[in-house]
């Protein structure tokens, strides 16, 4: 069997490595417990944290402990990296009510067998002031502090001392988790190298320099045109269903640009080593048929979300791409035209004229709006409509809820039929 260190190389998602051999050596002969970090500033995960998950879940397929540790207690002061001001700190009970629906997703995505959640509230709330300098403080150097990565980029601009103890309590955090549940490994962005490095020290100041304790950053992964990846026009491509409906999350995978298809294949999905060497032909011999990108939809949104929304994403695009809308629900209708230019419209059935005009402000004026329905250029609900007297009932079709119109061949409105 391949070892899972050789397996992440090939993938290409191993960024830095604090004993590449000790690692690679040691999980060749046991089964370990890692971790990765999570602050629960929002309440909900987004694509880019999947990385960092695919590779927990790497682990666990092979019969290692993945455990997730939400930041409650850390989260609640604000993490330093990457930022050039100061995080606005929340309410603890917006903390706690995100931790909540984080925790939900991590065992959506992990099971609750070989997994772990914690947070790191519980042992950091029981800290008391005097006790944090005098057991942890004197243990760490100010000027190895302000070395690391992590401050030293926001030395410039100004950093508190609120976030500057940040690296001290994720240090604490891997102290913990190796003598509560033995964890060995912390995995996280490559900003958190600085973390996990002292969090390595800590544990070898405290538990013997020879304490088998190792660290792994994910690389920062970037589109082929230099932006970053996950964000879109629309934002950041979320995990909660609610915030990001599965077909638009489908449909951001299913767009991915050739250039980046087979590197996402190997970083977010399972496939093997054959299969994605297969589909990297079909990108260079058949690009147009997309094959590469349509497998990746596929296996992401089922990872996240399950078989049924990756059959309900693909007759969503099967119905928009025929134009055959009566074959979708209300539901689906909602999640496909998410991102269509819409309108509100709280009338009774309407000549089609008056409603392209006066209701929805579709057409210009009612000269245009009579050209375009006899040329055959106006279609209601997927049904063209060449009759300038075409009465548009509202309530007819998707539960009453819309009324979707197609001008020319792509040019939709979502009109939202309100009482």
């Amino acid at each position: 069997m391949t070892n899972i260190i050789d397996e992440l190389a090939w993938r290409g998602v191993i960024n830095q490595q604090t004993d590449a051999e000790g690692l690679k050596d040691y999980v060749d002969e046991h089964k370990i417990a890692l971790y990765c970090g999570v602050d629960p500033t929002g309440d909900s995960l987004h694509v880019g944290h999947l990385i960092t998950f695919m590779v927990l879940k790497r682990f666990q397929l092979l019969g290692h402990q993945p455990v997730i540790l939400i930041g409650s207690g850390t989260g609640s002061i604000g993490d330093p990296s990457g930022k050039k001001s100061e995080r606005v700190l929340q309410s603890m009970d917006q903390v706690h009510k995100n931790e909540k629906a984080i925790t939900k997703q991590m065992i959506n995505l992990f099971g609750t067998e070989n997994f772990a959640v914690v947070n790191n509230y519980d042992w950091l709330s029981q800290i008391d002031l005097l006790g944090f300098l005098r057991d942890y403080g004197k243990l760490f150097n100010v000027n190895k502090m302000l070395n690391k990565e992590i401050v030293s980029s926001r030395l410039q601009v100004g950093i508190s001392y609120t976030e500057f103890t940040y690296q001290i309590l994720q240090s604490l955090d891997f102290l913990t988790l190796y003598r509560q549940k033995q964890v060995r490994l912390q995995i996280g962005g490559g900003d958190q190298w600085g973390n996990i490095t002292s969090g390595i020290d800590l544990i070898h100041r405290l538990e013997g320099p020879q304490t088998k304790v190792f660290g792994l950053t994910i690389p920062l992964l970037l589109k082929a045109d230099g932006t970053k990846f996950g964000k879109t026009e629309g934002g950041a491509i979320w995990l909660d269903p609610e915030k990001t409906s599965p077909y638009e999350f489908y449909q951001f995978w299913f767009n991915t640009d050739d250039q980046d298809v087979i590197k996402y294949l190997k970083f977010f999905t399972f496939l093997t080593k054959e299969e994605i060497a297969s589909l990297e032909e079909t990108v260079q011999d058949a690009p147009e048929k997309r094959q590469a990108q349509r497998t990746l939809a596929q296996e992401v949104t089922r990872f996240v979300h399950g078989q049924a929304t990756v059959d309900e994403a693909e007759k969503i695009s099967a119905a928009l791409f025929s134009g055959d809308l009566q074959s979708l629900t209300a539901d689906e209708i909602e999640q496909g035209f998410q991102s269509v230019p819409s309108v509100e419209y709280t009338g009774e059935v309407c000549d089609l004229v008056k409603f392209l005009v006066d209701a929805t402000q579709i057409e210009p004026s009612r000269r245009q709006a009579r050209e375009d329905i006899q040329n055959g250029a106006i279609y209601v609900n997927g049904q063209r409509q060449t009759e300038v007297t075409y009465q548009v009932d509202p309530q007819q079709d998707f539960d009453g809820r819309f009324v979707i119109i197609r001008k020319g061949k792509k040019k939709y409105t979502l009109v939202r039929v309100t009482n």
